[in-house]
């Protein structure tokens, strides 16, 4: 049978002072949806599942802090399907502990992997490809399955995937290498060679294969996963995953899995997924859900802007306006306890900001 699970345990530090430890940005209504009424991304994640699955092979891994907001985010989640991190250990272990409990219930399960932080439309083209890398299965079982984005100009933020021999099946190709972020000029070469998708960081594949791959490459993980399933589901599981979870080493499935894969020819797909595909992973690629104020301002909640462009600006409070005079290509982003300041071209070093205000203050304001 056909699964799937939510990658839903990151705490979105880039999106600080909006996202928090105790509300990770995968919950926050920062997207708008058919109806122009905001949603989380989670939800959103959900609902294009939905277009290809029924509820009940649809899970959701996050962290064990976050289960009481996902429960209230999705009703229709079954209980039994939301596996919880005790701690964070990277998605080599996240990936894998969602695929042995799958396969305790199902072991032909067919697990497709995607992403929480995603804005993908239209759904009907990511339903599509989705349900070509399930049929990609049926030739090659053994095969990991990744969908690459066609890309749309020579990003360095992303890692790409490089196309090599096609399949018998339209739109799937061998993987002929994985690649690191690239700088400009590579990343231009990568582009023009028509060669190279974004790696989305999403996978189908059977769950019993990413725990032969995982044995393979990353024994002692595979070992402790299997302790953990093996304890009866419930409080004795719960115990053994509490003692075994947090001594697993932290290590991404792209490292741990795809890329020692990959060394083995035909080993992995990729799927070309034509898609508009956002990563929300920066105050820069949040503004793309935001609303423009007509003069090339990104906002949300009350704000004006005089003589001012390129500018992102968000009030999570609607009865505190943000007033901005003569000011250019910056993110303003006021919050009850926080009010942050920082020009676009640094957005990225809003983690390393975090970070100094931990150092501070403590949890605090994180």
């Amino acid at each position: 049978m056909r699964h799937a699970v939510i990658m839903a345990g990151g705490s979105g530090t880039r999106l600080w002072p909006l996202s928090r430890g105790d509300r990770p940005k995968q919950l926050l209504d920062v997207v708008a949806g058919a109806d122009g009424a905001p949603h989380s991304l989670l939800a959103e994640a959900w609902e294009r599942l939905r277009a290809v699955l029924p509820a009940d092979t649809i899970w959701v891994c996050t962290a064990a802090r976050y289960a009481d907001q996902v429960r209230a985010a999705l009703p229709e989640l079954r209980t039994d399907r939301l596996v919880l991190e005790p701690v964070a250990r990277d998605t080599a272990n996240a990936v894998g502990l969602t695929a042995a409990l799958v396969a305790d219930v199902d072991p032909d399960a067919e697990l497709a992997v995607v992403s929480a932080d995603h804005v993908i439309r239209p759904v009907e083209r990511f339903a599509d490809a989705l349900r070509t890398a399930y049929d990609a299965l049926a030739t090659r079982p053994r095969s990991l399955v990744t969908l690459g984005i066609r890309p749309t100009a020579p990003a360095t933020g992303f890692g790409y995937v490089q196309r090599g021999a096609p399949t018998d099946r339209p739109g799937v190709a061998e993987a002929a290498s994985f690649r690191e972020k690239p700088d400009r000029a590579t990343a231009e070469e990568y582009l023009a060679s028509g060669r190279y998708l974004w790696n989305s960081g999403m996978f189908v594949w059977r769950a019993r294969t990413v725990l032969d791959a995982l044995a393979d490459h990353l024994p002692a993980s595979a070992e402790g996963l299997a302790r953990i399933v093996a304890a009866p589901a419930g409080p004795a599981r719960d115990a053994v995953l509490a003692e075994v979870f947090p001594g697993l080493s932290k290590i991404s499935v792209d490292y741990a899995v795809l890329e020692p894969a990959a060394t083995e020819p035909g080993r992995v797909l990729v799927v070309d997924f034509d898609v508009d595909w956002l990563d929300v992973g920066s105050w820069p690629a949040l503004a793309h859900t935001l609303d423009d104020d007509g003069a090339g301002n990104a906002v949300r909640g009350p704000a004006v802007v005089l003589d001012g462009a390129g500018n992102i600006v968000l009030s999570d409070d609607p009865e505190h306006l943000v007033a901005l005079v003569g000011v250019r290509d910056s993110v303003v982003v006021h919050t009850a306890d926080v009010t942050m300041v920082c020009p676009v071209a640094d957005a990225e070093r809003v983690k390393q900001l975090l970070g100094a205000v931990q150092e501070r203050y403590g949890d605090r304001f994180s």
